[in-house]
């Protein structure tokens, strides 16, 4: 009896979503993006898996999404043009991941899929111009937070670049944050953090090491 009450109220549901589908289906395709957004918005809301941020995929304006100034990870030219070769021929099959900042999203995530978004002509016609994303979570809002979450999305792909990590590196340490945060915010082992410490060459950062206080030479 459960079953079937459960299979009636789905196709309720159901009949209901394809009205609302009619309805956007009719508008002007400016509208239809809007109203389908908060459509999506309102599901989320409600949804068992809102804490997920892939629950909830938007598609806003390219031109409202900005790169961040930290990122790490650079790709070459040929891995650029397979990326956009891969998105022209299979489509978003990732959004892009943001942290909304005032009126615009900065990309915590998907820097070169912003960016074939934007530059290539092929899919930013097809995709009016829009680009998928979804929101960083509520906790990770803060810069440094964010900072790591590129990181980890970065080397989880096994990509990032030696120079800019060192920045980076510097960046989380003058901010409070000690070598086990560090290490295990950004996915290293002790010794890598060191390693990136040492390249900086800045003696500040290594006031949380203890050292002997004097050399005996043989």
């Amino acid at each position: 009896m459960g079953d079937l009450i459960t299979a009636a109220a789905v196709d309720v549901i159901r009949e209901k979503a394809r009205v609302l589908a009619r309805e956007i289906a009719a508008m002007p395709a400016d509208v239809q993006v809007a109203a389908l957004n908060a459509a999506r918005e309102e599901l989320h809301a409600v949804s068992p898996f809102r804490e997920e941020p892939v629950d909830l995929v938007l598609w806003v304006p390219a031109d409202g999404v900005v790169a961040n100034d930290y990122n790490p990870n650079k790709v070459a030219p040929p891995e650029m043009r397979l990326l956009e070769h891969s998105i022209v021929c299979d489509g978003y099959t990732q959004p892009i991941v943001t942290h909304q900042q005032g009126d615009v999203r900065v990309v915590v995530d998907g820097f070169h899929r912003n960016r074939v978004g934007r530059e290539s002509k092929i899919v930013r016609a097809r995709v009016k111009g829009h680009l998928p994303v979804v929101q960083i979570r509520a906790e990770r809002a803060d810069e440094t937070e964010r900072m790591a979450s590129t990181i980890r999305h970065n080397r989880a792909r096994g990509k990032h670049g030696v120079e800019p990590m060192t920045g980076i590196v510097s960046y989380l340490a003058k901010k409070g944050w000690d070598n086990e945060k560090i290490g295990r915010e950004l996915g290293m082992d002790p010794d890598e953090v060191l390693r990136f410490k040492q390249i900086t060459g800045l003696a500040e950062l290594f006031q949380d090491r203890e050292f002997s206080e004097a050399w005996d030479a043989e």
